[in-house]
């Protein structure tokens, strides 16, 4: 029995389902300990962020990340199709490069890399909804935003080669309207 992402038969297709128990799986794991631990990373982190932006940062990854571990633990929806097995792969092979680089220079909690990590591929893969909840501001007063049946980040772009990024993955589009 699969046990983490890490564990799926990659060389066959991947159900969206299977991909979600296992998602599950690993959410259960999650404890308030870590949730509590996460949290308190998320505020230090936030003192480098400029002022006007803080408070809805804090917002937004506490709702979007620490809040969103229990959609996952909770979520019985039926999910038809299959995730892409080499995008996955790629995704979790990114994941596992940040993990082994933040980790060792100590800049993310470990219990934070961990909702991160699950809350990351269960958007992208699960949801097929951006890793940044619809509304996440970013400097200049920017969001992502839905239009038209698609998913729009304004800086997709800038940080889709960032290696600590996750948008080298993420479903939604670089916003043309603020290049």
């Amino acid at each position: 029995m699969t046990k983490t992402v890490e564990d799926l038969d990659f060389s066959a297709d991947i159900r969206k389902e299977e991909l979600l128990d296992v998602l599950r799986k690993e959410a259960s794991k999650v404890h308030i300990s870590d949730i509590m631990e996460s949290s308190a990373f998320l505020l230090e982190d936030a003192k480098y962020i400029q002022a006007e932006y803080r408070e809805q940062f804090i917002r937004a990854y506490a709702k979007g990340f620490l809040a969103r571990i229990k959609d996952v633990k909770d979520d019985k929806n039926e999910y038809n199709g299959y995730v892409s097995v080499n995008e996955l792969r790629q995704s979790i092979k990114l994941l596992k490069d940040q993990k082994k680089a933040v980790i060792k220079i100590g800049s993310v909690e470990a219990r934070f890399f961990k909702i991160y990590t699950i809350i990351s591929i269960y958007t992208t893969f699960v949801l097929d909804e951006p890793i940044h909840p619809l509304g996440t501001p970013f400097p200049g007063g920017f969001e992502v935003k839905y239009e038209n049946g698609t998913y729009y980040c304004p800086v997709k772009d800038k940080q889709k080669d960032n290696l600590n990024a996750v948008c080298g993955f993420c479903i939604a589009e670089q916003d043309e309207s603020i290049l």
